[in-house]
């Protein structure tokens, strides 16, 4: 039980660490435009699944631009000692 608690803390650190450093790279887009640069990966378009009682549409889209891969990986090495 405890290896798999560490295995979703480390997921949570991921995603805070991809989502403050976007946040970092957006603001500061207009002093080093590089650190906006990035690129999305998902399902484009969602994936519809009609049942004709019931209609699911699932879709999952990722943005990760230079800054939140940089923080992300800082974090993690900063937590992982």
């Amino acid at each position: 039980m405890r290896r798999q608690s560490r295995t979703w803390f480390w997921i949570i650190v991921l995603v805070a660490g991809a989502v403050a450093g976007s946040i970092v790279g957006e603001v500061l887009s207009s002093v080093a435009p590089v650190l906006a640069r990035g690129f999305t990966v998902g399902l484009q378009p969602p994936f519809v699944l009609d049942l004709n009682v019931v209609s699911l549409t699932f879709g999952f889209t990722l943005h990760l631009n230079l800054a939140g891969a940089v923080v992300a990986l800082l974090l993690i090495l900063l937590l992982g000692r």
